[in-house]
């Protein structure tokens, strides 16, 4: 995939390994594609990869290869990344071998773990910037806990800030080495030139018989290259996922994330640790959001909406000063929902793809809106359905009213006109034209379109039977 480039010393390209199966996730999904922030893990690896302007992008895959390659179309705006296969999957050596005929040999070569989403885009930079074009650069960090990674040798003498010698593996490291507290975060900056030379001389002489890519080390010593090592202090951006516990720390890492960056902008958080962002969040000044809300997709918040509690919000805009009560469900799908300015929705309303709330307009409890606009003041309180409507300023719709739009093949339209009164228990049978000013008699049955100003009643006549007894059980 080509992007364009931001001003980097050399041409970025990046390989992303995502050919693992995952066995300790306990899923037929590859693991790659297990969402993190409502989005694949890999997605978010691309995205990265994008905001460094990288020149191409290679996902090697290998397991599920076809159903991974298959969600990535059309990842990164709009890009896709180009796809290598890895069959059988040979180590990490022999993952990035796959990729680099993808790619030339005049830039620098990041390679980074598709199951590891939050890497920083300040600290890819950092790394390519210590490779320099002639350097072999690579991430670590310090942990208390290392077991299970490759240790970071050191010259003697020099532990934690000396020479890079190489990278050992934990199965084939002594217990000195093993005691080491720095390792290897699987990413590195690296010319490419000079790893695809690396990456012909690998073997997988070794405990797991696999190609290791940290091997490429040991060569750059031999050949004289530099070796660097870039030390990140932040472990959220280089944690990987491996199981669903994993998964699940590294979803509240982020959501703390992105509920901290939101409230450096003045958002009003009832309770940080309540908080989920599946998507993006624009926010104008003060907003405030209640607990366990949700919000997917695109949603945007105007200055001084309040969403209240246990909110689910995808695809929307919410205007300035709208009120979202508890337990509300707006989900915009590809149309979007508009909330107008003032307006009140909820609690317990749901708003679906296509709804449009002109200002001040009131939707209130048990009641679901579809592909309908209502303009400014209009009003439908409790216990009702607008599907395919375009209500007018003013209207008041009554509890239990709806609009029978689908006829068993086709939706109607049904339009009602300004100032409308709609009584209890209605059904509007589209398509028709209800008049301005006119009201609907409750428990009327419409099915022809009425005229301005006019009293629509449509019901049974009542008939009363004095002294009616009912039917009693027998004995």
């Amino acid at each position: 995939m080509t992007q364009t480039p931001q001003q980097n010393p050399e041409p970025i390209d990046v390989v992303i390994m995502a050919a693992g199966k995952g066995t300790r996730m306990k899923s037929s999904m590859p693991k790659v594609l297990h969402r993190l922030g409502g989005r694949a893990l890999v997605s978010h690896v691309i995205d990265t990869a994008t905001r460094i302007g990288a020149r191409h992008i290679v996902v090697v895959t290998g397991h599920g290869a076809s159903e991974v390659e298959a969600a990535l179309q059309g990842a990164a705006a709009g890009a896709t990344p180009a796809f290598a296969r890895q069959v059988p999957q040979l180590g990490t050596g022999h993952a990035v071998q796959q990729a680099m005929p993808h790619l030339p040999e005049d830039g620098t070569v990041v390679v980074l773990s598709g199951d590891v989403p939050l890497i920083g885009e300040a600290t890819l930079r950092a790394l390519v910037a210590q490779s320099a074009g002639r350097r072999l650069a690579l991430l670590t960090i310090r942990t208390p806990q290392p077991t299970g990674y490759g240790r970071i040798l050191r010259a003697q003498g020099q532990e934690g800030e000396g020479e890079v010698l190489a990278i050992v593996e934990e199965k084939d490291a002594t217990a000195a080495q093993r005691a080491i507290d720095e390792i290897y975060t699987g990413v590195m900056a690296v010319p490419a030139r000079l790893l695809k030379s690396w990456l012909a001389r690998l073997d997988n002489k070794n405990a797991q018989g696999e190609f290791y890519l940290t091997d490429v080390v040991g060569f750059a010593s031999v050949d004289g290259v530099p070796i660097v090592a870039h030390r990140t202090e932040d472990a959220t951006e280089v944690l990987g996922v491996n199981s669903p516990s994993q998964l699940a720390a590294l979803e509240r890492a982020l959501q703390l994330r992105q509920a901290e960056a939101l409230m450096a902008q003045g958002v009003r958080l009832a309770d940080p640790a309540r908080f989920d962002l599946r998507g993006t969040l624009a926010c104008e000044a003060d907003v405030e959001i209640d607990i366990n809300c949700v919000f997917e997709g695109a949603v945007s918040l105007g200055s001084g909406v309040t969403v209240g509690a246990n909110c689910v919000i995808a695809n929307a805009r919410i205007e300035t000063g709208a009120v979202i009560h508890p337990f509300t469900h707006i989900d915009g799908g590809k149309m979007g929902v508009t909330v107008g300015a003032g307006a009140l929705v909820g609690p317990f309303a749901r708003l679906r793809p296509g709804a449009r709330l002109g200002p001040e307009v009131h939707i209130g409890n048990f009641v679901e809106v579809k592909n309908s606009t209502l303009a400014a003041g209009a009003k439908a309180n409790h216990l009702a359905y607008l599907g395919d409507a375009t209500v007018g300023e003013r209207v008041n719709y009554g509890a239990g009213s709806i609009t029978a739009n689908y006829d068993g093949a086709n939706k109607h339209r049904t339009i009602i006109g300004d100032d409308v009164h709609v009584g209890s228990n209605c059904v509007l049978v589209a398509p028709i034209t209800v008049g301005a000013g006119g009201t609907i008699g409750g428990g009327s049955t419409v099915t022809k379109s009425t005229e301005p100003g006019a009293l629509t009643i449509s019901r049974a006549r009542q008939t009363s039977f004095p002294n009616w007894q009912r039917p009693k059980k027998k004995s």
